[in-house]
């Protein structure tokens, strides 16, 4: 390979010293992918989960062409494309990116997937390219050994009679499959996931979510104890939930404020897509606008009086603090003078300091064990 992977960044997500672009993962499947031999016709090759383009700059850097991308992060996905245009600029147009379905998928024969942290992830990814791939198809997913488990060996065994592991290499595997089973006894799609009826909420409320959407169709703790404390006043007409998810929050506060509007936002293509089908599953899709964005990109300055966010502290399988602090910020760039940024985090990650320097004045609202929530006032 002529390419150097290593020269490959994250940005536009965030960038730091202990996260990197690319790692023995994908390094290991695309030597895997050349020994098993590239397909020689264009538009045969699918790649699935791609974090920020190593596998399909390496595909590329390889002679492969018409290259059709899956990445559900908005961030992930400009990435790639940040890549080629760096490293590879006279391939650029090789490369498609699309969301799952028949476009993805249809004739592809060899696919290559980042494994996912969720098992539910996986399992809709595999559903789509038994559905649409061609029926000689072969998947090759990688990943750490550590994230690994058995469980994603019978879960490719649901969908391939034909399963094998790599040897681990750089503490890095992969997995194998071919051999399609027989549609008849391929298992019935799950997505979206259905979440039991909640209860406990002023609220009642029901969750769905598609299979990368972090927490699925469940209540997450966080999110609970923030709409336990969460007021906005009765005048309130719009309200901003920033990094949506499954769309708790925003279907919640369009159930609880009848004149309120939602828009909701977050970078993962699945995030919105399940915060769409609970506004609809509860009979608020018609107050709700749901959008894929970086942050709150396509909000303007000072436009906006209330936010609400629960952010995350993972990036990819690393704690880190990085998106928080870019949610603040651009949290604080869109509020209004005397706007109001809601905020529930772990306590131990004592984001209070921050929320004061990004936002504005901050108090405690509501602590237990586990979690504070917060309300910043933007200077």
């Amino acid at each position: 390979m002529s390419l150097d992977l290593d020269l490959l960044r994250r940005f536009p997500d965030v960038e730091a010293a202990n996260l990197h672009a690319v790692d023995g993962a994908d390094k290991l499947l695309l030597d895997l992918a050349a020994q098993t031999g590239w397909p020689g016709e264009p538009g045969k090759v699918a790649i699935l989960g791609d974090h920020y383009g190593a596998l399909v700059l390496g595909a590329l850097d390889a002679g492969v062409r018409g290259i059709r991308v899956h990445q559900d992060a908005l961030s992930g996905a400009q990435a790639i494309e940040a890549n080629a245009q760096e490293l590879l600029p006279a391939l650029g147009g090789e490369f498609r990116l699309l969301p799952l379905g028949a476009e993805l998928l249809t004739g592809a024969t060899l696919v290559l997937i980042a494994l996912p942290r969720l098992l539910d992830a996986l399992e809709e990814m595999l559903s789509f390219v038994a559905e649409h791939a061609a029926p000689g198809v072969t998947v090759m997913a990688s990943g750490r050994i550590k994230h690994m488990n058995r469980t994603m060996n019978e879960l490719l065994g649901r969908y391939f009679t034909s399963v094998t592991a790599s040897l681990g290499r750089q503490k890095s595997r992969v997995l194998s499959a071919t051999a399609l089973r027989p549609v008849a006894s391929l298992p019935a799609p799950r997505f979206p996931l259905h979440g039991a009826p909640l209860v406990g909420l002023e609220a009642p409320l029901a969750l769905r979510a598609y299979a990368q959407t972090f927490g699925g169709a469940k209540l997450d703790s966080g999110t609970r104890f923030l709409l336990e404390n969460l007021q906005l006043p009765a005048e309130a007409l719009r309200a901003v939930d920033l990094g949506c998810g499954n769309g708790t929050i925003a279907a919640y506060l369009a159930l609880k404020h009848p004149l309120l509007t939602l828009y909701a936002c977050d970078q993962s293509a699945s995030a919105v897509a399940s915060t769409l089908a609970t506004a609809q599953a509860n009979g608020v899709d018609g107050r709700i606008t749901a959008v894929q964005d970086d942050a709150l990109s396509a909000l303007p300055d000072a436009s906006e009086c209330f936010v609400v966010l629960n952010p995350p502290f993972h990036m990819g399988n690393t704690v880190h603090a990085g998106i928080a602090l870019k949610l603040f910020t651009d949290a604080g760039r869109v509020l209004v003078s005397g706007g109001a940024l809601w905020c529930v985090f772990n306590s131990h990650l004592g984001y209070r300091g921050q929320l004061q320097k990004l936002v504005g004045p901050t108090r405690q609202v509501a602590r237990n064990p586990k979690f504070t929530v917060t309300v910043s006032i933007k200077r």
